[in-house]
């Protein structure tokens, strides 16, 4: 650790085999755990607790103020969590009085030019490609990719092993196993290849499709949709998810699939 060309605060706490580059800036409030590897130009300021085997490359910036004219100083944290790949020119903003924190879990990849603003949740195993842009508060449920590119709208969810397609824009919620893309962001199928390689069973999956196509294909609204599923579908894991999300759902789910002659009408 003992780089004489980083900065590290003497209040900081930083476990003892964790590498510092040259030109590394730590401030004090700063927990760095076991294994981590910090890239030159990277800056850590206060309230981050960064957890054990990351690596944050080259001009990433942790646990700045939000870009948020309510913050009003109060001191709260970025909690990241073990294994996390933070690619370069990261951008991770503390939370605000509204959770007090920002949270990466475990496994997740940002890759270069990522923003994540105050208050977010990010699950386990999330993806977020190139120049991905996160508004705050925003929940993102584990395993979940976002295609480069992509803006989230400030206080949407994501479900778990969602896909949202690069140069999407997410205004509403994108519920779970679902792929998103076109503009406005709307239905593009089940996310069947990615729940494959995470050993869903082709008859859990074809399940999950009868659930989406009644949900955004037989031109019921949400309500009757829900209705029909719980009075016709079996109760399983995946569709008691699903149901949950939505009944949780603040802003409202995506559309189903429009085809362009019927969004001229």
């Amino acid at each position: 650790m003992n780089q004489p060309l980083a900065y590290v605060h003497p209040q900081a706490k930083i476990a003892k085999n964790v590498v510092i580059e040259p030109f590394v800036n730590i401030e004090k409030n700063v927990v760095v755990e076991d294994g981590t590897w910090i890239g030159s130009n990277v800056t850590i300021m206060e309230g981050a607790r960064i957890g054990k085997n990351c690596r944050i490359f080259p001009g990433a910036v942790i646990a700045a103020i939000p870009q948020d004219l309510k913050f009003a100083g109060e001191e709260t944290l970025v909690k990241i969590g073990n294994n996390v790949t933070i690619r370069e020119f990261v951008t991770i903003n503390r939370g605000t009085k509204a959770n007090m924190e920002t949270v990466i879990g475990d496994n997740c990849l940002l890759m270069a030019y990522v923003h994540i603003a105050h208050d977010c949740i990010l699950g386990k195993n999330v993806i977020l490609a190139n120049a991905v842009n996160l508004g705050g508060h925003i929940v993102i449920d584990d395993w979940a990719i976002v295609g480069g590119l992509a803006a989230i709208h400030q206080f949407v969810h994501i479900g778990a092993h969602a896909f949202i397609s690069g140069g999407g824009m997410a205004r509403k919620d994108v519920p779970p196993f679902c792929k998103a893309g076109r503009e406005p962001l709307a239905f593009a199928g089940v996310n069947s290849i990615g729940l494959r390689r995470r050993g869903f069973s082709n008859e859990r999956i074809n399940e999950i499709q009868e659930i989406y196509r009644i949900l955004f294909l037989r031109g019921k609204n949400v309500t009757q949709s829900v209705n029909y599923i719980e009075a016709n579908l079996p109760a399983t894991t995946d569709r008691d998810d699903i149901l949950t999300f939505i009944a949780n759902s603040q802003r409202g789910i995506m559309k189903g699939y429009t085809r362009m002659k019927d969004r001229i009408q």
